[in-house]
Protein backbone atom coordinates (compact mmCIF):
# COMPACT_ATOMS: atom_id res chain seq x y z
CA UNK A 1 0.00 0.00 0.00
CA UNK A 2 1.12 3.70 -0.91
CA UNK A 3 2.06 6.00 2.09
CA UNK A 4 -0.52 8.85 1.69
CA UNK A 5 1.11 12.34 2.10
CA UNK A 6 -1.02 15.07 3.31
CA UNK A 7 -0.16 18.22 0.53
CA UNK A 8 -2.44 20.76 -0.45
CA UNK A 9 -2.92 19.59 -4.22
CA UNK A 10 -5.52 20.76 -6.79
CA UNK A 11 -7.32 18.55 -8.08
CA UNK A 12 -5.78 18.65 -11.62
CA UNK A 13 -2.21 17.92 -10.12
CA UNK A 14 -1.11 14.86 -11.43
CA UNK A 15 -0.10 11.98 -9.79
CA UNK A 16 3.36 11.49 -11.11
CA UNK A 17 3.98 14.80 -9.98
CA UNK A 18 7.01 14.61 -7.63
CA UNK A 19 5.75 17.31 -4.80
CA UNK A 20 8.20 15.28 -1.92
CA UNK A 21 11.15 15.53 -4.42
CA UNK A 22 12.54 12.19 -3.81
CA UNK A 23 13.28 12.17 -7.31
CA UNK A 24 14.88 15.45 -7.99
CA UNK A 25 17.99 16.35 -8.86
CA UNK A 26 19.67 19.96 -8.25
CA UNK A 27 21.85 21.42 -11.10
CA UNK A 28 20.67 18.39 -13.42
CA UNK A 29 20.73 20.65 -16.41
CA UNK A 30 23.44 23.11 -15.41
CA UNK A 31 26.52 21.65 -17.16
CA UNK A 32 23.84 21.67 -20.42
CA UNK A 33 22.85 25.26 -19.81
CA UNK A 34 26.49 26.34 -19.68
CA UNK A 35 27.66 24.84 -23.13
CA UNK A 36 24.25 26.92 -24.61
CA UNK A 37 21.08 25.78 -26.57
CA UNK A 38 19.11 26.37 -29.53
CA UNK A 39 15.31 27.06 -29.75
CA UNK A 40 13.65 26.28 -32.82
CA UNK A 41 10.69 28.26 -33.89
CA UNK A 42 7.97 27.46 -36.12
CA UNK A 43 6.03 29.79 -38.08
CA UNK A 44 2.67 30.33 -39.42
CA UNK A 45 4.19 30.10 -42.53
CA UNK A 46 5.45 26.94 -42.26
CA UNK A 47 9.29 27.98 -41.90
CA UNK A 48 11.77 27.21 -39.13
CA UNK A 49 14.09 29.69 -37.50
CA UNK A 50 17.15 28.40 -35.48
CA UNK A 51 18.44 30.75 -32.65
CA UNK A 52 21.30 29.21 -30.96
CA UNK A 53 22.23 30.86 -27.05
CA UNK A 54 25.38 30.34 -25.70
CA UNK A 55 25.58 32.45 -21.91
CA UNK A 56 28.42 34.93 -21.65
CA UNK A 57 31.49 34.09 -20.12
CA UNK A 58 31.09 35.89 -17.56
CA UNK A 59 27.27 34.55 -16.65
CA UNK A 60 26.52 33.65 -13.55
CA UNK A 61 23.85 30.93 -12.30
CA UNK A 62 21.81 32.14 -9.27
CA UNK A 63 20.01 29.54 -7.37
CA UNK A 64 16.48 29.60 -6.88
CA UNK A 65 16.55 30.21 -3.08
CA UNK A 66 19.41 32.84 -4.13
CA UNK A 67 17.35 34.52 -6.73
CA UNK A 68 14.70 35.61 -4.21
CA UNK A 69 17.07 37.96 -2.51
CA UNK A 70 18.51 39.08 -5.92
CA UNK A 71 16.11 39.23 -8.39
CA UNK A 72 18.57 41.71 -11.21
CA UNK A 73 22.27 42.14 -11.89
CA UNK A 74 22.09 45.64 -10.18
CA UNK A 75 20.77 43.82 -6.79
CA UNK A 76 23.71 41.15 -6.88
CA UNK A 77 26.50 43.86 -7.69
CA UNK A 78 25.06 46.19 -4.97
CA UNK A 79 25.47 43.20 -2.18
CA UNK A 80 29.01 42.27 -3.59
CA UNK A 81 30.31 45.37 -3.67
CA UNK A 82 29.22 45.83 0.06
CA UNK A 83 31.09 42.43 0.49
CA UNK A 84 34.38 43.77 -0.88
CA UNK A 85 34.21 46.50 1.21
CA UNK A 86 34.68 44.12 3.82
CA UNK A 87 38.07 42.47 2.62
CA UNK A 88 40.63 43.42 4.63
CA UNK A 89 42.83 45.07 1.81
CA UNK A 90 44.25 48.77 1.31
CA UNK A 91 42.25 50.69 -0.90
CA UNK A 92 43.05 52.01 -4.23
CA UNK A 93 42.14 54.81 -6.19
CA UNK A 94 40.70 52.30 -8.88
CA UNK A 95 38.20 50.84 -5.84
CA UNK A 96 37.54 54.10 -5.14
CA UNK A 97 36.68 55.69 -8.70
CA UNK A 98 35.02 52.03 -9.56
CA UNK A 99 32.66 52.92 -6.58
CA UNK A 100 31.99 56.46 -7.38
CA UNK A 101 31.74 55.50 -10.67
CA UNK A 102 28.51 52.67 -10.00
CA UNK A 103 27.19 54.84 -7.09
CA UNK A 104 26.17 57.41 -9.40
CA UNK A 105 23.63 55.62 -11.29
Amino acid sequence: MKKVTNHSQTDDMLPEYDLDGKKAVRGKYAKAMQKGYSVRVLHEDGTVTVQHFVPKESAVILDPDVRVYFPDSESVNRALRSLIDLIPEKKTRQTAERRAKYSAK
